[in-house]
């Protein structure tokens, strides 16, 4: 095992992290350095609202009860893997925040794992939620994945969060 410890925190990813999808490199790193290792498939046991932001960035929202059962992928995670995806997932700036959420194998009632999951950030996801017209998704696929646009492919002027700020502000589509 790498320098980061036990494979002890449970991530549910849904978007950009998931195989084949533009993020994905990086838990293969995590993977390659045993500082992760892919459980399965799984789902949300509670209904979560999934919706694309500006960049084509994938939210799930801390709302439970409202959208979809949302089907992504478990790992185990060294910390020091968790460091590198915190980093990912701007958990410093409050882009995302990492919060608990419990997932199921896939049309599996019993068998409840208590993981954590990427959510976007509290001072802008319900907000973003509405902007989207409380329409969501029950998954991240690989077509929604070709509207993601990389960071370093990004207008270098200003922040997403600021971006994301002014969209969710915004009285206009």
């Amino acid at each position: 095992m790498g320098g980061g410890g036990a494979l002890a925190n449970q991530i549910f990813v849904y978007g950009t992290l998931k195989r084949n999808h533009p993020n994905h490199f990086l838990i293969e790193d995590l993977i390659s350095k045993n500082d992760a290792v892919y459980v399965g498939q799984r789902t949300t046991r509670l209904p979560y609202p999934l919706v694309t932001g500006l960049y084509g960035i994938p939210y799930l929202i801390n709302k439970s009860g409202s959208g979809q059962r949302v089907r992504g992928e478990l790992y185990a995670v060294s910390k020091r893997g968790l460091v590198r995806l915190d980093e990912l997932e701007g958990i410093e700036v409050e882009h995302y925040e990492r919060l608990p959420v419990e997932v199921v194998e896939e049309e599996e009632s019993n068998g409840v794992v208590s993981a954590e999951a990427y959510f976007a950030h509290r001072r802008f996801g319900e907000r973003l939620w509405e902007k989207r017209g409380k329409v969501g998704m029950c998954e991240f696929r690989q077509n929604d994945g070709v509207l993601y646009v990389r960071p370093k492919d990004r207008p270098r002027f200003s922040s997403v969060i600021d971006e994301i700020e002014a969209f969710v502000s915004s009285t206009t589509e």
